[in-house]
């Protein structure tokens, strides 16, 4: 895995473990229970899609490789995905559902760089890349 796609998966991790980890007083809501379930999933799932996509990882669009398998035969942008989850989880957990609004703004930011990638890859690889887009959810 390239050295920069470890750090964006590494110390986003290493930072969300400190928060949870400081802020893991009580009292126990379900809500707050229910946020660290869902953060703890997105967690592992983000962390399982990023090394799957291996150093096809890049900050800016880019088509090394077609990834089709694992989570990217179901998802075809899981990272955007489960990021979001787990932002929503963390909220919860830390016991700001308030601070859900920020998703208004993230998704919409995903979803535009989701078709920026999305037509990069098109040019790349074609038709092999329509096929998988009719068979992937995002």
């Amino acid at each position: 895995m390239k050295r920069s796609a470890l750090f964006v998966t590494v110390v986003p991790m290493v930072a969300i473990a400190f928060l949870m980890v400081n802020f893991a007083h009580p009292p126990w809501t379900p809500i707050r229970l229910f946020g660290l379930l869902l953060t703890l999933a997105a967690a592992v799932a983000l962390t399982v899609a990023r090394v799957q996509l291996g150093n096809s990882f890049s900050l800016r669009p880019e088509a090394h490789e077609l990834v089709t398998q694992g989570i990217y035969s179901k998802i075809s942008n899981p990272i955007y995905v489960f990021g979001a989850i787990l932002i929503a989880g963390l909220l919860l957990f830390l016991n700001q559902p308030k601070w859900l609004l920020v998703l208004l703004v993230i998704i919409p930011m995903q979803i535009i760089r989701a078709r920026a990638e999305s037509k990069v890859l098109e040019e790349r690889f074609g038709d092999a890349y329509r096929r998988y887009r009719s068979q992937t959810w995002f």
